[in-house]
């Protein structure tokens, strides 16, 4: 998976499109990320103790990482990703400006 934590990314399709965010978490066995404050459902949560109600509480879902493309550091658009070599290291580069990410 190219998309890592930390990571500004846009939402590339689904209810959120065209929104922005960081990738809290991620999933690579099912590659899925967890973008902050997006794709988030509505969970009603049953009282845990008695005399405390129950409440609805919004949690951010997992989304597949193909919906998600990564924020060019130089242009602030979406772009790819590609590896390069740099002093022996293997680092990610943004394809549409060449920068690394």
């Amino acid at each position: 998976m190219k998309i890592k934590k930390n990571d500004n990314v846009i939402i590339i399709s689904g209810k959120d499109k065209g929104k922005e965010g960081k990738v809290i978490t991620t999933f690579r066995e099912t590659d899925k990320v967890i973008v902050e404050g997006l794709n988030t459902v509505k969970k009603h949560v049953k009282p845990q103790q008695k005399g405390q109600a129950g409440e609805v509480v919004e949690k951010a879902m997992p989304m597949h990482v193909s919906n998600v493309a990564l924020i060019d550091p130089k242009t602030k658009k979406p772009t790819r990703i590609g590896y390069e070599m740099k002093d022996g290291k293997k680092v990610r580069i943004a394809k549409k400006s060449g920068q690394t990410v």
